[in-house]
């Protein structure tokens, strides 16, 4: 058993890795492909992070689905689907760049979405299959897979930028169906049982009554606002940098090592919620977002960015990685589909907002305004995690 529980997390993290190399190139990519696509149909430049907002809108309206179609057909399958999606994906886009037509570049970042939303269920799926005490790690492990992403993604952005000739980018989409083809030849590999008849024909409780758990709310809150601040000030990070005269070589750079930052602690913040505690793993989570904010409006040299970038990127791995591992004490296996369909929805409505509204705020306010925005939501997590440290403490004094 220990031997494939292993193997599985092995393989769903080489699929992970697959899946954010094409995302660090859709982020690097997307406001720059959006703005010049859109500047030449003579659309507002204000449109350019539109299509990545329709990617995580995608993703948001696949969540649930996919949660309960796994539920039913099982973990492969789905993920076979999603792969699909992505391969189409990246076929449209191609074909959108080469035609200069905005339109068909927002469907093909809906069709990533959709990739995404059965992806988003990797670190969920090796949990299913770990032990107890191994869940934190699996999902860890899994998420590790984004080094990968972060060696290569940004930088296969730049190697490809001109490979289709005289549109821009256009040979960066191109290289994405073969990332897709490479990840669903992986998929073949992967033995997760499909759901029994039991767990199929039984939700367990009441959604209403799980979501009202406190631990529940801290656990979700914790991801969202991860991911609302760090797509907040990611996605407009390449457009305030070129604001700023600074090369597509230095946001690749930048970019390289927020996504580094992202998932490079996963490879111990498994061990560390072990030994520190969830609470604490969060707790620092949002810390490093606060400093990521007082970083930025500090100055807007290349430094500058890098460093705030790659804090910003471990801020969100101990909040995303710690509110993952917090959400599967709320609920058993009958319930795990939908609390995790609603998680995950919750998540991408806010990835969603955060990625349009990034491109409105850098283009009407400036990079200024980007950073304030997100300090009442850094403010609000910081309070939800010293509440769940304190009940803790108070739980710990009761025994």
């Amino acid at each position: 058993m220990m031997l494939n529980m292993k193997r599985n997390v092995g393989l769903l993290s080489a699929c992970q890795a697959l899946m954010m190399t094409a995302n660090v190139l859709l982020i690097t990519t997307s406001a720059l492909v959006g703005q010049r696509l859109a500047m030449a149909q003579g659309l507002p430049e204000s449109l350019a992070t539109l299509p990545l907002m329709i990617q995580f809108l995608a993703t948001m309206l696949t969540t649930i689905p996919a949660s309960l179609l796994m539920k039913r057909i099982g973990r492969r399958a789905g993920f076979l689907l999603g792969s699909g999606a992505g391969l189409a994906g990246g076929a449209l886009a191609t074909f959108a760049i080469l035609q200069e037509s905005f339109v068909l570049f927002a469907l093909a970042t809906a069709l990533f979405g959709v990739s995404n939303g059965f992806g988003t269920y990797y670190r969920f799926a090796a949990a299913d299959t770990a032990t107890a005490d191994y869940r934190a790690t699996a999902i860890s492990y899994v998420m590790a897979g984004g080094v990968v992403a972060a060696l290569l993604g940004a930088d296969l952005a730049n190697w490809t930028r001109d490979l289709l000739g005289s549109a821009p980018f256009a040979g960066s989409y191109f290289v994405l169906i073969g990332l897709y083809t490479v990840s669903l030849a992986t998929l073949a590999f992967i033995r997760i049982p499909r759901p029994g008849a039991s767990t199929r024909g039984h939700s367990g409780r009441p959604l209403r009554v799980i979501v009202a758990q406190k631990t529940f709310i801290v656990a979700v809150a914790a991801a969202m606002v991860g991911y609302g601040v760090m797509l907040l000030i990611m996605t407009a990070t390449p457009l305030a940098m070129r604001a700023h005269a600074h090369s597509f070589s230095s946001t690749a750079f930048v970019i390289e090592w927020h996504v580094l930052g992202m998932f490079a602690p996963s490879f111990f913040t498994g061990h560390l919620i072990r030994r520190l505690g969830v609470a604490n793993v969060m707790l620092a989570g949002a810390l490093l977002n606060a400093l990521t904010v007082a970083i930025n409006l500090t100055g807007t040299s290349e430094t500058h960015f890098w460093v705030a970038l790659l804090l910003l990127g471990v801020g969100w791995n101990f909040l995303y990685v710690g509110g993952t591992t917090l959400l599967i004490e709320t609920h058993d296996e009958h319930e795990k589909a939908k609390v995790q369909a609603l998680n995950d929805f919750l998540i991408y409505t806010t990835a969603a907002g955060a990625t349009f509204t990034a491109g409105a705020l850098q283009h009407e306010l400036g990079w200024r305004a980007v950073n304030l925005g997100v300090l009442p939501l850094i403010g609000a997590i910081l309070l939800a995690v010293l509440w769940l440290k304190h009940r803790y403490r108070s739980e710990a004094v009761a025994l």
